[in-house]
Order: structure tokens, then sequence, then C-alpha cells
């Protein structure tokens, strides 16, 4: 079946975030069809690009944040620089911003200002603690959020600190909540023509996050209060992960037939029919006995392979650890396209991981990587705003426009042509 139009197809957006949840949420709609525009600033551009992995000047964290947008380098400091924002924003459907609450309001790019002359705009500002309440100043980053919202306390070993959280749960959490409460936008917009200010909170998100810990403690009057517990879940037992001869493996058996199936592979009948285990009140009760049970026998396995084969026979739920390499090569990420290859202006083929969106009529694998610095300049300030061509020189020669020397080097001086994934097309 040919591809159908993305369901964004038509939907312009103004991306001026920064790092990851503004980025992330962007990125995401420029996948699902929406044409984005990144505008940055100069002589660095966004923060993002001074983040490892560098090649050839090139960071790797912005290429995959930003991929499948086109970009624009203003300095905003100059009226002329200002105005070309002003006039994105006038014509945009979409515009995101995480900067700290007030920033943008005292350069006349709030949502009041905005919304009186593009009254469809939706306008979705994403912070660290929201724009009201008395954090609403403070600046912020995952890692804060993590720790305030009591998430990380629920992970690492007891008497030990809690460690850090090595992927950005926060950011990306708040990115894709954004992403749905701008589509929500959109649909609404249909029925009233109007547009609306959308607040995202990084700490918001991951308070909403909590599917027990939170209930847990109000629930029981305030009286139990969850915290580290190590390598299982003390409420769910057998949920968490054992030490095998070779590496580890996670194991789910907290539910009741699972538990019965793990039971009958460890012991045989007679542990799967021993009624002190049959509900979660039961095996939690003995759950020391039965974590010991489960590691004793992973440790006797030949090896991890061996271990998760023998409990994907006897039905239990499990899968190993595995390491970054490990998953890059998995042939489940391959066969879903969750990795894919794009050519990018400098480094040529490069491997980035895909959006999880998949469409039974349409490939939202990103054919435009990201922008290199100022390339989009001159398509969207003549093509889209109608600046004269003397006008954007003008605006070059005094700095008020900036590129990066790669877009010289362009074929043309345009933009580079779309590449069309190779591999994990979906």
């Amino acid at each position: 079946m040919p591809d159908q139009p993305l369901p964004l197809a038509g939907v312009r957006v103004i991306d001026i975030t920064h790092f990851l949840a503004g980025p992330y949420l962007t990125r995401c709609l420029a996948a699902l069809g929406a044409e984005v525009i990144k505008v940055e600033r100069p002589p660095a551009g966004e923060e993002a690009r001074s983040h490892p992995y560098h090649v050839n000047g090139q960071s790797g964290y912005f290429l995959q944040q930003n991929m499948g947008k086109k970009g624009v380098c203003l300095n905003l400091k100059d009226p002329r620089g200002l105005e070309v924002l002003h006039r994105l924003a006038r014509i945009a459907d979409v515009l995101v911003e995480n900067y700290r609450p007030g920033v943008l309001d005292r350069l006349g790019l709030g949502y009041a200002e905005l919304s009186a002359v593009n009254p469809g705009l939706i306008y979705c500002s994403v912070s660290a603690y929201g724009r009201t309440g008395p954090y609403a100043g403070r600046p912020g980053y995952g890692l804060l959020a993590e720790a305030q919202s009591g998430v990380m306390d629920l992970v690492g070993v007891p008497g030990e600190p809690p460690p850090v959280l090595r992927l950005p749960i926060a950011d990306g959490f708040a990115g894709i909540h954004g992403v749905a409460a701008v589509c929500a936008a959109l649909v609404g917009r249909h029925a009233t023509g109007r547009g609306r200010h959308i607040d995202i909170a990084l700490y918001d998100c991951m308070v909403a996050l909590h599917e027990f810990a939170i209930q847990h403690y109000t629930l029981s009057g305030g009286t139990d209060i969850l915290t580290r517990s190590g390598y299982d879940l003390p409420q769910s037992t057998a949920y968490g992960v054992f030490t095998a001869r070779d590496g580890y493996v996670a194991i789910a058996a907290h539910m009741d037939e699972a538990w019965k199936r793990m039971a009958r592979l460890m012991g045989g009948e007679a542990l799967a029919a021993d009624p002190r285990f049959h509900d979660t009140v039961g095996r939690n009760a003995h759950r020391e006995e039965i974590l010991r049970w489960i590691g004793e026998w992973v440790m006797a396995q030949p090896s991890l392979k061996e271990c998760v084969a023998a409990l994907d026979a006897a039905g239990v739920p499990c899968a190993p650890v595995q390491r970054i390499d490990q998953v890059v090569a998995d042939p489940q990420v391959r066969a879903r396209g969750m990795l894919f290859e794009q050519e990018h202006p400098v480094l040529g083929r490069v491997t980035l991981p895909n959006v999880p969106f998949t469409f039974s009529d349409a490939d939202v694998t990103p054919r435009r990587p990201a922008p290199l610095l100022g390339q989009h300049n001159r398509e969207i300030l003549c093509t889209i705003l109608g600046y004269s061509a003397a006008q954007v020189a003008e605006m070059e020669r005094d700095g008020v426009l900036h590129a990066e020397d790669a877009v010289g080097r362009l074929p043309g001086n345009r933009t580079a042509p779309e590449a069309s994934p190779t591999m994990g097309s979906r």
C-alpha cells in the first residue's frame, strides 16, 4: 500500500527549544509530518550542539533530537532578527518553547502577545516546574525533577545513595506528554478556531508517573512509605533481576500462573501445587525464600542464554539485561525499525534511533537529517516569509543571520536533499 499523508502534514511548528524535553517533543511532531522550523541563536546555536558524542564537529546528541527539522539561526538582539521570529510565529500553527517562565514574555514572544495576532496559535511551554506555584521561577533539569519527585528514591539499594538514572525519564516523559497535548489542541481547534497555551512541567510529569507509591502512601493513611528495595519489588514477588553465570536476567513471575510455571520449572509439581504461594499475599510473605530459590536456580544454569531459553520454554516472562551493543544488534529492534540509517551532509551515513510510532499506512521514519546551523536561512526567509534576496544578503553581512561554514559547501548552497531510509522502514 502506498504511503498516505502523515498525520500532521500541513501543520507548521516553530521550535525555540534546547537540549531535550522540547527538542524531543518537536522531533516527534516532525516525524508525524509537521513542518518544524528550529530557531537557534548565533554563533554556537543550540546548547545541545556542544554535547557529545562529536564527529567532525557534529553532535550525535543534536542529530538525534533534531532530525526532520529545518533550521534558521537568528540574532534576536537585533530588531531585524526578532522581527523574523515574530513573522514566523504569526504564520505558525504551533510554537514550542522551553525557556524559564517569563524570558520570552520580555521579548514580546509570550502567549498573550502572539495569540493576539495569531488567535489560532497553539503555544506549548515546557519547563522544570511549570508556570505557576512557588517553584515556577526556579531553573531545573531532568535530574532535579527525578530526584524531587521521589522517583529516584525508589531506585537502588537500601542504605546507599540512589543512582543517577542514565536515561532522561523526566525530559522524555515531558516531551511525549507535550506531543499528546499539542495533538489534542490541534483537534480542539477545529471546533473553536482558537489555539491555547499548554503548560508542561517536568516535575508534574514525574509525579504523574507514580503508578503505586503515592496511592500506597495515601491509602495506608500515610503509614507506609515505599523506598529503595534493591533488585526486586517486595510487593510483587517474584519480580526482579537475578544474577546468572555470565550476566543478568529479569524475571516477571509475580502473577499467579506465571509463578506456577516458575515453580514447576524449579521444583516440579510439588512446589507448583504448594498453596502457600498461590496468591500475591502468600508469595510476598515468603519473599526471601522464593528469591533464594530463583537465584540458586538461575546460577545453576550453564549460561544466561540457556537460562533465558529454559524460562521461555516454560512460559515464564523474562528478558536478558542487555548492553547497548547487544541492543543495537537485537533482531527485534531491527525488525521494528527502531534503528535506521540516514545521509548527513557532513558525516555521510549515520545510524540513529527511530521514533516509536507505527502506522498502518504511513512511514514516519524521518527523511531529513538534523539541520546544520543556519542551513535553511535563505529558504525560510525567502520562500516562507517573502524576504528579498537583497534583504537576506544584508542580514547575512550584518550578522543577523548566521550559518556554519559547512552550509556554504552544500551543493548549490541549498537545502541538502532528503535521504530515504535504507533500513528499518515501517
